[in-house]
């Protein structure tokens, strides 16, 4: 048997244990709690924070300029220059005329015309059709004087040069160049007895500007029609 003693230690340890057992539960217990509670607090806070869209930033957009529409054999030329020289001319009796009752057509071999580069279907409004525009492109007398003798010479005129026109094939109210022997020819007057260079090639290219200007035809229409056959255009558009 155990004496008295023995049997008050074991109680006091047994009861010590219990103690510590119900403790470390409790603890235990309160922790949980405690990281449930915690959870679902930041839980709760994350959900009533206001979220913001991340902010996307758009490239503007990309401006290009048209390019210009090339009628089928006509070249481009250098277009307005700020200073114009004499241009080298075909030699001397390599262009040939080609006569449609009295009107002249230039050789396409010489004379195939060459546009403005600066001067698009786009831009018309500030350029071929601007009241004035083709002043302030044209080249100066002194240059187009020289290369007008050249131009006779290489088409074997012998004519006037006084009636003759030095003319632009595809006009620069058509968007023509200014300066491109391309476009350049010693055009003979088609009227008798001319006592100027105006002549019925003109009316056609007031007409065309015309009808470009007001949208009844596309720049390249009738860059096309009066490099050609000018006076098959003049046939057809000049009512």
């Amino acid at each position: 048997m155990l004496g008295k003693t023995q049997v008050s230690r074991r109680l006091t340890v047994g009861l010590l244990t219990s103690v510590g057992l119900l403790m470390a539960a409790c603890g235990s217990s309160n922790n949980t709690v405690g990281t449930t509670t915690m959870t679902q607090g930041a839980t709760a806070h994350a959900s009533t924070v206001p979220t913001t869209a991340p902010k996307t930033t758009t490239a503007p957009p990309t401006t290009t300029t048209a390019a210009p529409v090339v009628p089928t054999g006509i070249q481009i030329g250098p277009g307005p220059l700020p200073r114009y020289s004499d241009q080298p001319q075909p030699a001397s009796g390599s262009c040939h005329y080609t006569y449609v009752g009295s009107d002249p057509l230039p050789d396409p071999n010489c004379t195939p015309g060459a546009i403005n580069p600066q001067v698009t279907q786009g831009n018309i409004g500030s350029t071929m059709c601007h009241s004035g525009y083709t002043s302030t492109i044209r080249p100066p007398s002194d240059v187009t004087q020289v290369e007008k003798i050249g131009s006779a010479a290489a088409y074997g005129y012998t004519g006037s040069l006084h009636t003759a026109e030095y003319d632009h094939l595809i006009s620069l109210e058509l968007g023509g160049d200014p300066n491109d022997p391309a476009n350049l020819w010693v055009e003979p007057n088609d009227r008798p007895n001319a006592t100027s260079t105006n002549n019925t090639k003109d009316a056609l290219e007031n007409r065309l500007k015309s009808l470009v200007c007001s949208g009844q035809i596309t720049l390249a229409v009738a860059q096309q029609a009066i490099a050609t056959n000018w006076v098959g255009a003049y046939q057809k558009y000049d009512t």
